[in-house]
């Protein structure tokens, strides 16, 4: 028995770190085919497609609709808001910003999402932080700035595109870590795929909306035919696809487990920028990096009841 426990544990770790390294190959390869369109426009497809993908497994789920309570349809609409809207766009135009020059940065700044989930899940679920939580949480906003900055002081007009996308990634990371917070609500009552099928349906929601009113309503006329091959490619692989393979993974293993397999996010990232755009971090970024990724450990093996979703 413990023999089939443990190889259930190890393909667990297996499938997470799997769907961590699809997001850090579709941060540094994908999602930049798709620089030419309207961020919003993007965004909205990237959910809109896949929910549309889902109904074929998952149109029965919407039966659950009759168990609906008020309160479930505000925590849809909330995850939908922040990690399906707010957070992907906050994401997305970072990476536009930085014209995917510093993509290593942006994306090893998303592991602060833990520090952001833990906060907001003792302010809205009463749950109280680790003993270390404030220690390690500044030790990792330190590490942030001297990510993000090396040991230069920030110039606020030859970087501030650079200052526009780490404070867009900041906030990518809050309303990640928000979402992951409400997400905990509905998990609760209904299964991981009927809650991820409604997370798109209400994300594509929101933002379509978003996209009527902020949006560039040309966007389907404007994309051409490769656009439409990465959204397909993005559609079918990092992203529905990633969220399924991590949550089939989670089934098996602790959250503190999955924390370090979640780190082939930012590693593969970081290996992928260089191998396909010759891109590496200075000396002082690497250790940065590595004091980022321990505190982030740290306060997640402190915090093993909070999940981090991408």
């Amino acid at each position: 028995m413990r023999a089939i426990m443990h190889k259930k544990n190890l393909w667990g770790a297996a499938f997470v770190a799997l769907a961590a390294s699809l997001w850090g190959f579709d941060g540094v390869f994908l999602t930049p085919k798709l620089s030419n369109l309207d961020v919003v426009f993007v965004v909205f497809v990237l959910h809109l497609i896949p929910f549309l993908i889902m109904h074929l497994f998952f149109v029965r789920d919407y039966r659950y609709l009759r168990q609906f309570s008020a309160q479930d349809y505000l925590w849809f609409s909330l995850i939908g808001l922040t990690g399906g809207a707010i957070g992907t766009i906050a994401m997305v135009k970072a990476l536009f910003l930085i014209h995917f020059q510093a993509l290593s940065v942006v994306i090893l700044l998303q592991k602060l999402q833990p520090v952001f989930a833990i906060l907001l899940a003792y302010l809205i679920l009463g749950e109280r932080p680790g003993k270390y939580f404030y220690p390690y949480a500044l030790l990792a906003l330190a590490a942030s700035y001297f990510l993000t900055f090396g040991l230069q002081l920030p110039d606020l007009g030859r970087d501030s595109l650079n200052i526009s996308a780490i404070l867009l990634s900041l906030l990518a990371a809050f309303s990640f870590g928000a979402s992951t917070v409400f997400s905990r609500k509905v998990l609760n009552k209904f299964p991981f795929q009927t809650s991820t099928f409604f997370r798109y349906g209400f994300s594509a929601a929101i933002l379509f909306l978003f996209w009527l009113t902020i949006g560039d309503i040309h966007g389907f006329a404007e994309a051409d035919p490769r656009n439409w091959l990465f959204i397909a490619i993005i559609s079918l692989t990092t992203g529905s696809g990633a969220i399924f393979i991590y949550y089939y993974g989670l089934r098996f293993i602790k959250a503190s487990v999955a924390t370090f397999a979640e780190l082939m996010f930012p590693v593969s990232a970081i290996i992928f920028d260089y191998f396909l755009n010759g891109k590496i971090l200075s000396p002082v970024q690497w250790i940065a990096a590595a004091v980022l990724i321990f505190a982030i450990l740290r306060i997640s093996r402190g915090n093993h009841s909070v999940r981090t979703d991408h």
